[in-house]
């Protein structure tokens, strides 16, 4: 009976301590449990804040372009900061600090600024600064920019054999015959686009409505997009050319040299064929004369003229930015405050090397309607023009008159434009980080 109660005494022993092991693992458990629970809460708050430090410093940057925007011209040198809690009013969630560096003009042209504004959100301890480059924005960084897409009331086309591999804008809409390639960004004010099968049929839904007529768009789309008013004077070109520049009254002509020259024509001043420097500040303006230009540049330079400019020949550049670990910067405007216009004498096979501006009118060539088929018309840079000008003529598939067309984007003219380029009253970001 002893051994007997001893043995039971025993059982109840063991499974007594088996009992504070189990509840002593189970706290245990709990603590991990716990700990976990506040560790993953933690977590969960730290992403929290992060996404909140984001919106709000983003937020920031928000307000920071606008300010700009509302600046009557680009803020130069130190330039204040900006703080704010969010929200308004109420107890804040968190707060931004924006601060500004003018970063310059590239290239050496005033009316461009360029700015590093890094905007810091704050929510408690935890804060988050994201970083945007900021510059003016300017016509140069189109390859296709219009006005309108007709010329005198009349539509002009894009058609099978053209390409254009950069952004475009129009203030108007687009008309498309065929299946033209349109590689880079595509905007239009109008919400539609026209198509030559369907006649005056507009389709403001779908981007093709012709079996005919399919463009081949390999970028973004945007229809009914904002307007972009073009200047009709190059005011900051015209300022430059007496202030460091070459200031001509008068008929011109300006053969460009590869040695980084150029060779200059003007009966007011008596020069015939007279060789010198490009202009020091890279500014030269015609007033009450058209001008005549070609050749090969080196250099960066902006020509321009109050009445008409006449493309007579190829415009190279000396140093060709395309060709593999090129670091050219060659770089030419052509702004007319009337048409620009490809010379009838023009070769058949035709380069233009720059970023071409008709203020007033278009971008032409002289009798585009006549004279048989000719070669292509290759742009290295973009065309902005008030009203579309022909270049040539089609029939179904077949070139009548003029050039077919090959438009190549210069990317470097979206960082780095030619000198004294209007700009548009508003700011591009070149690159963003956090």
């Amino acid at each position: 009976m002893g051994n007997l109660s001893h043995k039971i005494l025993n059982k109840k022993g063991a499974a007594l301590i088996t009992t504070y092991l189990v509840v002593a693992v189970l706290l245990a458990f709990g603590g991990f449990v716990v700990d976990v629970s506040n560790s993953q809460n933690n977590t969960a708050n730290n992403f929290k804040k992060q996404a909140q430090v984001i919106s709000i410093a983003e937020s920031g940057l928000d307000r920071a372009l606008l300010w700009l925007r509302t600046q009557g011209s680009p803020p130069i040198g130190s330039i204040p900061s900006i703080s704010q809690n969010l929200p308004a009013t109420g107890t804040p969630i968190g707060s931004y600090t924006v601060v500004f560096t003018d970063l310059g003009s590239p290239g050496g042209s005033p009316s461009i600024r360029r700015y590093r504004v890094r905007s810091t959100g704050t929510v408690g301890s935890v804060s988050q600064t994201v970083t945007n480059y900021l510059q003016t924005d300017n016509y140069a960084r189109y390859i296709w920019f219009t006005d309108s897409e007709s010329y005198q009331g009349t539509n002009v086309w894009f058609w099978d054999q053209d390409h254009l591999n950069g952004p475009t804008h129009t203030n108007g809409h687009f008309n498309i015959k065929g299946n033209p390639v349109f590689a880079g960004e595509v905007r239009s004010v109008d919400a539609y686009i026209r198509y030559y099968n369907n006649g005056n049929n507009i389709n403001s839904s779908n981007l093709s409505n012709s079996p005919n007529d399919v463009p081949d768009f390999q970028d973004t789309v945007t229809l009914g997009s904002d307007s972009i008013n073009m200047p009709t004077q190059a005011l900051n070109l015209r300022a430059a050319s007496t202030n460091g520049g070459l200031r001509l009254t008068g008929n011109s002509t300006v053969t460009l040299n590869a040695n980084g020259t150029m060779n200059v024509t003007n009966a007011a001043k008596g020069w015939s064929n007279r060789n010198m420097p490009l202009p020091a500040n890279g500014a030269l303006f015609v007033n009450k004369g058209n001008l005549n230009i070609s050749g090969t540049l080196s250099g960066r330079l902006t020509v321009g003229a109050n009445y008409d400019i006449n493309i007579t020949g190829n415009i190279l550049y000396a140093n060709d930015p395309r060709l593999p670990g090129s670091t050219s910067t060659d770089t030419l405007g052509i702004i007319s405050e009337g048409d620009v216009m490809i010379d009838n004498n023009a070769p058949d096979e035709l380069e233009i090397d720059a970023s071409i501006m008709a203020l007033n009118t278009s971008f032409m060539l002289e009798d585009w309607w006549t004279g048989g088929a000719r070669g292509t018309l290759s742009v290295f840079g973009g065309i902005i023009q008030k009203q579309r000008g022909p270049v040539g003529t089609f029939s179904g598939t077949t070139k009548v008159s003029g050039y077919s067309k090959d438009y190549n984007y210069d990317v470097r003219l979206l960082s780095s434009p030619p000198p004294f380029v209007p700009t548009t009253d508003d700011y591009i970001t070149l690159s963003w980080e956090n």
